[in-house]
């Protein structure tokens, strides 16, 4: 099989700011054969957008300020404060994926702790509560 899946790299940290930057790499397998690989990042939603999630990377024309993949994909970012909720309507057919880059969640009662990573699926809606204030990455996929 020939194909290129595109990379992700999500930054976390300004790359100005005293501390390290911390990078995640994202393989997704695009919806059709052919193209370059391809990488791109985008600013991980601080306060201003705490609470819900932010489409980083989308292969849905109406996701028009998210970075473009080939696939029919989203990557999503979310920052919440402790005891703070969002919820996700992924979709029984869908497939999630979702990271805390920091902090300690639980999503549908079962905690996930910093860089653990928990597969969604046949689930219509995500809930995901912060214990600690914390960074997501989610995948929904098909």
């Amino acid at each position: 099989m020939n194909h290129h899946p595109f990379a992700l790299a999500s930054f976390f940290s300004k790359l100005l700011e005293q501390k390290p930057t911390r990078i995640f790499q994202i393989w997704i397998t695009p919806s059709s054969i052919g193209g370059s690989p391809a990488w791109g990042s985008q600013p991980f939603p601080k306060v201003d957008h705490s609470g819900r999630f932010v489409t980083l990377a989308s292969g849905f024309d109406n996701d028009s300020d998210a970075l473009p993949i080939r696939a029919r994909a989203r990557v999503l970012g979310a920052t919440l404060k402790a005891g703070e909720s969002v919820e996700y309507g992924l979709g029984e057919r869908r497939h999630g994926y979702l990271v805390p880059a920091s902090g300690a969640v639980e999503v549908n009662g079962v905690r996930i702790d910093a860089r653990d990573g928990a597969a969604i699926n046949d689930v219509a809606v995500v809930r995901i509560t912060a214990i600690e204030d914390s960074e997501l990455v989610m995948v929904d996929a098909s």
